[in-house]
């Protein structure tokens, strides 16, 4: 693709939050560095999710959008795109959809301008993509591929799960963080450690305390070489205790081996993933991020669908998804439980979990064997 002004030289990319929906845009970048590998590549993003691409290999900058209220949100703003517009983009592609992104992406006044067709914003761009507006059971990386699409016929292939994974890079400090941490919890050399993330997004995406801690009973009896580490969000803290308690009722002596996570950082997680046998959670940000890694995962689903935010990652890593299949009220919008039982979490049964959480460990054994 050219511009006016002719070969791309540099492309902007927005995507402020969150976790997860970062996670997927990763691809996005790595594609767009293998079409345009002498392009300035800048990223603009919120500070809760910038670990996920701080240390990105196709990235020249990583631009912070601060994350204030009212007035505070009208000056950084403008100073922002102020410093947007210096950069003289040739391409900038709106991978969010939202208002301030949107706005971004116009007021950085790069040539071409890329994002969706959402009602009152089209006009910002110079290429608009069509998104239906309902939930589709269509993956989110492919979502966001269609934005490539407009910008070069070379991208109209797709996006290839082994060729464009997921990528968040390991930082060094956490893996030294980690290293630290595994030492503290005592966990000897051949331990297995396993991962049972407890926190989500909103309560429509949390599977019941006591299922985890009946999960996280069972599988750490399942083997003196297992650790389980439980792990949460700094909000879920009690959350995370309950559960572990819980479990530690149930599992016996075995219960020496069960380990309070405590609150990682996102890069401290991403290392822990880069040497665990196991990662279990829901959708949410997490869950994506351990995807980069090659841990098997097992994703429990809820109110949304695997077939949308799945593990995207190569489908030789074993992976696999938990959920009770068809509902009425499946996928929903997470704003009212129309039956008011969560029934889409709370009829997901723990022994169908281990089930999934044994088969991708011992198909893990079987590969590395």
């Amino acid at each position: 693709m050219t511009t006016e002004r002719g070969a791309v030289n540099s492309i902007l990319l927005v995507r402020l939050r969150l976790v997860g929906d970062v996670v997927f845009t990763t691809p996005v970048i790595a594609a767009l560095r293998r079409r345009y590998p002498h392009a300035r590549l800048v990223y603009v993003v919120e500070n809760a999710a910038a670990p996920i691409v701080a240390g990105n290999p196709h990235l020249n900058d990583v631009v912070i959008a601060p994350h204030r209220r009212g007035l505070g949100r009208l000056a950084d703003d403008w100073s922002l795109a102020r410093r947007l517009r210096r950069e003289r983009f040739d391409l900038a592609i709106d991978l969010h959809g939202g208002p301030r992104s949107g706005w971004l992406t116009w007021a950085s006044g790069a040539t071409v301008r890329v994002g969706y067709d959402v009602p009152g914003r089209s006009w910002m761009y110079t290429k608009v993509v069509h998104r239906p507006r309902e939930l589709r059971a269509r993956h989110s990386v492919e979502n966001q591929w269609d934005l490539l699409r407009a910008v070069d016929p070379a991208f109209d292939s797709g996006p290839d799960r082994n060729r464009d994974r997921v990528e968040v890079a390991l930082d060094p400090r956490a893996v030294r963080a980690i290293d630290g941490r595994t030492a503290r919890w005592h966990i000897p050399a051949g331990g297995r450690i396993l991962v049972l993330h407890v926190s989500a997004g909103n309560p429509f995406r949390r599977w019941p305390e006591s299922s985890f801690a009946e999960l996280a009973a069972d599988l750490v009896r399942g083997g003196a070489d297992r650790w389980l580490v439980l792990t949460g969000g700094p909000s879920d803290r009690a959350a995370t205790t309950r559960v572990l308690t819980g479990a530690r009722l149930r599992a016996g002596e075995a219960g020496e081996r069960l380990i309070d996570g405590e609150s990682l950082s996102l890069g401290e997680l991403r290392a822990l993933c880069e040497r665990a046998a196991l990662y279990v959670g829901g959708d949410s940000g997490p869950m994506h991020l351990a995807s980069a890694s090659n841990v098997p995962i097992v994703a429990l689903f809820g109110p949304t669908l695997p077939e949308r935010s799945a593990p995207w990652r190569p489908r030789a890593v074993p992976s696999e998804t938990v959920d009770v299949g068809a509902l009425p009220c499946r996928p929903c919008d997470q704003r009212v439980c129309v039956p008011g039982d969560f029934r889409c979490l709370t009829t997901l049964a723990a022994a169908d979990v281990r089930a999934a959480a044994e088969r991708v460990m011992s198909e893990r054994g079987e590969r590395s064997r």
